[in-house]
């Protein structure tokens, strides 16, 4: 016959037994989780003090040594491994609002002068370099610290539990949880070998212990949680040493032109506190070609088909030259360095003459874009060589407008129609005077400070400007030389190098994390005990009991198919005192069940 018990009624318990209960329920749970127990905070670590001087150095040792192992239990519990996490992300947030002095000062300048109370603050505060200031470094070391210190003491334990036993069986396993029972005419050890095998074959670790047998599963749940940390603090590791050892810099490259990996070389870099010169992978490569076609037609009119990059580049002083192409999204990936395509425009070809009709300056000049039909402004600097028509020496300086796609004269727009070269067309404005290089102050390549220049003006006063179409010159005034677009437009392609050591570790580690907070999340780690004893009529008695680290549904119900199972081999005895008298002759016998709610 079957029997269920509730682990919440039990109106045949006597008075006295409540704590041998409990005590029986502690030790058949005991281990079920590598969590560290929290332990009360005593008022006095050293307890009373004797006298002396003795006395007072051993108290003194005692109250250092209680409250340091009292702090200790607090920083590697998960309630402040959780405490320190939120802190982490809450201090992130300022680092992605305000503007960070590694990655753009001028913004941070620009802060600073807008707020003259607030950018004081910010700046004392460290937000302006939240990543590498005290606090943020301090949260980030006490949350590495807190997670070694939960993390090594649970794996012994864990390991220590591996390889141990599952404990014995309670002495009243109608206690726990989940509780099943029957008698049977099958020998006491028949039943045992049947529980031991049927259990070894749901994959649980089984051994017989006494009048039982006991077996536990679920030990993944353990894995996954230690894995969760342990992947926790490889991504810490892997972002601590990405942002120390990274480096980022940005550089335009015309058609024709090239690259060496040297700082010398980028047109503006930065990189982590710990980042020298040397971890620069040795690298070089030219620009061969830029090609980019776009939609013609439709609703994506002038999106980009085609957006590459040809380059042959060599790896150290001494590498084989190889040809590649570099797209969007597909980056060229030398060592730790990856070379990305990130933007593009137009260089128009010029030529300046001065006042005698000699050349002072020839060749592509890179115009940066300000809209996505690749309308482009930029400057025109001549620094050296030139001379005006009194043989004087001077510097010039022109503003650029450019259009690959030009609407045509009276349309009432000088902004390019589309991306492609369709119809090219320069507007230049002509200045003179101090272009302000020799001041030392560093300067934009592509704007044209007109603070210390003199335009040149026309006969009615104006300034001297024009719009060039390929092969026309604009000539300045008084004979002081001129500006030509050549009949050539050059593409230009700007190019990010980063070096990220660390993200490889730090994807591992999410995957990881992801895998492990699954397993700890959605395995549940229990244990069953099958108990056969021969009863006082000479009957074998076979109680079943599961308990697992939280209630869950799924254990009576995985009790069940196990009593089903060891029920086949040991059935339940039936004779005619026992027998149902409503079931009909040759029907099969009842299954025990094993809700844990369920009514006796």
């Amino acid at each position: 016959m079957s029997d269920t018990r509730s682990t919440d009624v039990h109106s045949d318990e006597t008075p006295g037994t409540s704590g041998s209960a409990e005590a029986d329920l502690a030790d058949a749970g005991s281990q079920l989780s590598t969590a560290p127990v929290e332990v009360a905070m005593p008022g006095s670590f050293g307890g009373s003090r004797t006298p002396g001087a003795l006395g007072w150095i051993t108290w003194t040792a005692r109250e250092v040594t209680g409250w340091v192992r009292w702090f200790w239990r607090q920083l590697t519990s998960m309630r402040v491994a959780l405490i320190l996490l939120f802190l982490l992300s809450l201090g992130a947030i300022p680092g992605s609002l305000i503007p960070q002095s590694g990655s753009d000062a001028l913004k941070v300048r620009d802060f600073m002068d807008a707020h003259k109370t607030l950018g004081p603050v910010y700046e004392k505060l460290g937000l302006f370099h939240v990543y590498s200031s005290v606090w943020f470094s301090a949260i980030y070391i006490l949350l590495f610290v807190s997670l070694i210190g939960c993390i090594v003491p649970r794996t012994w334990q864990f390991v220590g539990q591996l390889r141990g036993r599952p404990p014995a069986a309670p002495k009243r396993l109608n206690r726990l949880p989940a509780y099943a029972a029957w008698r049977t005419d099958t020998d006491p050890e028949q039943v045992r070998e049947a529980a031991l095998k049927t259990l070894g074959q749901r994959r649980f670790r089984a051994h017989v212990e006494g009048d039982a047998v006991a077996a536990e599963k679920g030990y993944l749940r353990e894995v996954g949680n230690l894995l969760f940390h342990i992947a926790l603090v490889v991504m810490l590791i892997a972002f601590a040493w990405g942002q120390l050892y990274k480096s980022e810099g940005n550089k335009l490259i015309i058609e024709g032109g090239g690259f060496a990996n040297t700082l010398t070389q980028y047109d503006d870099f930065k990189s982590g506190n710990l980042f020298t010169d040397d971890d620069l992978v040795p690298f070089s490569f030219d620009l061969k070609n830029f090609t980019g076609t776009y939609e013609r037609t439709g609703p994506n009119k002038g999106t980009p088909r085609t957006y590459q990059a040809d380059i042959t580049y060599g790896v150290g002083a001494y590498g084989k030259e190889k040809k590649t192409t570099i797209k969007v999204n597909e980056p060229l990936e030398i060592g730790n360095a990856k070379v990305y395509l990130v933007s593009h425009g137009y260089a128009p070809v010029v030529t300046v003459r001065d006042g005698r009709g000699g050349v002072v300056f020839r060749g592509p000049v890179p115009l940066l874009p300000i809209d996505s039909n690749v309308t482009s402004q930029g400057a025109v600097k001549v620094y050296d060589g030139y001379r005006d028509a009194q043989g004087r020496t001077d510097q010039l300086g022109f503003a650029a407008f450019f259009v690959p796609t030009f609407a045509g004269a009276g349309k009432g727009t000088m902004f390019s129609q589309f991306p492609a070269l369709d119809y090219p067309v320069l507007a230049v404005s002509a200045y003179h005077g101090d272009l302000g290089v020799n001041a030392g102050i560093p300067q934009n390549v592509y704007q044209l400070n007109t603070k210390n220049l003199k335009p040149f003006k026309d006969s009615k006063g104006d300034l001297v400007k024009a719009r060039l179409l390929p092969g026309e010159t604009m000539r300045l005034p008084g004979g002081n030389g001129s500006i030509t677009f050549d009949k050539q437009v050059k593409e230009w392609a700007g190019f990010q190098i980063v070096q990220q050591p660390g993200t490889g570790w730090a994807l591992g580690g999410a995957i990881v994390a992801v895998f492990g907070l699954a397993g700890s999340l959605f395995i549940q780690r229990r244990r069953v005990w099958v108990r056969a004893t021969t009863g006082a009529d000479g009957v074998t008695v076979v109680e079943m009991a599961g308990l697992g680290r939280s209630e869950s549904a799924k254990l009576p119900e995985e009790l069940g198919d196990l009593a089903a199972l060891v029920h086949e081999q040991a059935p339940t005895k039936t004779d005619e005192q026992d027998a149902d008298p409503d079931q009909e002759p040759g029907a099969a016998t009842p299954v025990p069940a094993a809700e844990g709610a369920q009514e006796k």
